[in-house]
């Protein structure tokens, strides 16, 4: 049985999904003004392996993550550009793709644009004002009234009394309470907006998710995800909009990945410490960075460095290394074998990635053991070790080409298999000498070549 910790009780339950062998799993996504940055990358890496591995267990899981498309942010970029607000959140949607595609992250299977469910928004919103959870101030603006829902805070466990502390009302703002939020703002004709009952205007962001959410999973699902930044107040108001609209419980379960750090600082452009997805692809294997994504617990800070990536790097090598010999395509997977169930167990409580990868490690040192000796059971330890690899999104590629490829550097791959060639040559001929010539030539360009029954293979130098 899958257990999860629920940040909402604050302790690990079991997964016991409201369908039977069906899971039901919203994300909150990205605001789509920028590209995206490795912070998201954690975020994104995290929620596709808890879809993968769901899957890999036999549940029929059902991924929603949304894109918010509309936002000030992005309002402001269009402005700066000068170009319509749409053609910016196009861009970098197809950016955000693009970046996926790279860390080899499954596409959800529904990605709802805000913009699209406008209609849904003002819906809730009619539900909350004749329910007196909102109300309409005299600029057009709607306010949700958070002493209106008994529960407010049931999530990030915080008082209503003492979020009077440091809550104010900024210019502008009509609010009753400072402690109320924003669930529409009114805009003036020239600006981006929608017709409503209370005039044009906009959703504010939090009114958003709790619409796509429910239009897409019902008033009651499974799971809600996203990063813990967002447990207050995004998710809290999430809940308190959504079941004060609908009378239902919103989610079961909620889930918070950790933070990422930079060298162990907080990301930040004013500390000249703020890495796009693409400019960390532009010097390091895609999965090298979703290796060291999921090397710690999901809910656990991550550091970035550099030193970090260059452990991430080492340990694929070692999987793929002891792969590379290996006759796994026409192996069957081991099933049922002690390293899957304890695989399985570290999976099973709360997606312990840190655990899983010790019997994956454990795993190499027996094929490694075994391989000389018994190569049938080696190939098919070989294909198990893929399979569980594939439930976290690694050990997919082919092992050769993992470890000729060096991102970023200028390196002839021909040019190096010919030179290889030479050298296997050289050997078979006893030209000792021009061997070991090659060799140093290839150690020049810090090719490290090494030698097995199967021929030579070569890889870069990390």
């Amino acid at each position: 049985m899958v257990k999860i910790y629920n940040t909402l009780t604050q302790q690990k339950e079991e997964l016991r999904p409201l369908e039977a062998g069906k899971v039901k799993l919203y994300v909150c996504g990205i605001t789509v003004y920028d590209y995206c940055h490795l912070g998201h990358a954690r975020m994104l890496v995290a929620f596709d392996v808890v879809v993968r591995y769901l899957r890999f267990r036999g549940y029929d899981v059902t991924y929603i993550r949304n894109i918010t498309d509309v936002d000030d942010k992005i309002l402001a970029r269009a402005i700066e550009n000068n170009e319509a607000f749409t053609d910016v959140t196009d861009r970098y949607i197809a950016a955000m793709h693009e970046d996926e595609a790279a860390l080899s992250i499954l596409h959800p299977d529904q990605e709802p644009r805000a913009t699209a469910h406008i209609e849904e928004m003002v819906s809730m919103i009619e539900r909350l004002i004749d329910t007196d959870h909102a109300y309409r101030a005299e600029n057009g603006d709607v306010y949700y009234a958070v002493t209106r829902f008994p529960d407010y805070g049931k999530l990030s466990k915080k008082k209503l009394d003492e979020l009077l502390d440091g809550a104010r009302i900024e210019v502008g703002e009509l609010k009753r309470d400072p402690r109320d939020f924003v669930l529409w703002k009114s805009a003036s004709d020239n600006a981006v907006g929608w017709d409503s009952p209370w005039g044009y205007g906009r959703p504010g962001w939090h009114i958003e998710c709790s619409a796509m959410a429910t239009c897409a999973l019902g008033n009651t699902f499974d799971i809600h995800g996203g990063g813990s930044d967002l447990m207050f107040p995004h998710h809290e108001n999430e809940i308190a909009q959504s079941e004060a609209a609908t009378g239902e419980t919103f989610a079961k379960l909620w889930m918070h990945n950790g933070p990422l750090r930079i060298d162990d600082e907080k990301m930040s452009k004013s500390l000249d410490n703020f890495f796009t997805v693409r400019e960390v692809l532009q010097h390091h294997k895609a999965e090298v960075v979703r290796n060291l994504l999921i090397s710690s617990h999901y809910r656990s800070p991550i550091n970035y460095s550099e030193q970090s990536l260059v452990q991430s790097a080492k340990a694929l090598e070692r999987f793929y290394h002891c792969l590379k010999d290996l006759d796994i395509r026409n192996a069957k997977s081991l099933t049922n074998s002690r390293f899957e169930k304890a695989f399985v167990a570290a999976m099973d409580d709360d997606f312990n990635t840190p655990e899983a990868f010790s019997v994956m490690f454990e795993m190499v040192s027996e094929i490694n053991r075994i391989k000389v000796t018994d190569q049938d059971l080696a190939n098919q330890l070989g294909a198990l070790l893929v399979r569980l690899g594939g439930s976290m999104g690694i050990l997919q590629a082919e092992p050769a080409a993992f470890l000729q490829a060096s991102v970023g550097a200028e390196i002839d791959s021909a040019e190096i298999d010919r030179l290889v060639a030479a050298r296997d040559q050289a050997r078979a001929d006893k030209d000792w000498g021009k061997a070991d010539e090659i060799r140093d030539q290839l150690t020049a360009l810090n090719v490290v070549v090494e030698d097995g029954a199967a021929g030579s293979t070569w890889r870069i130098e990390a």
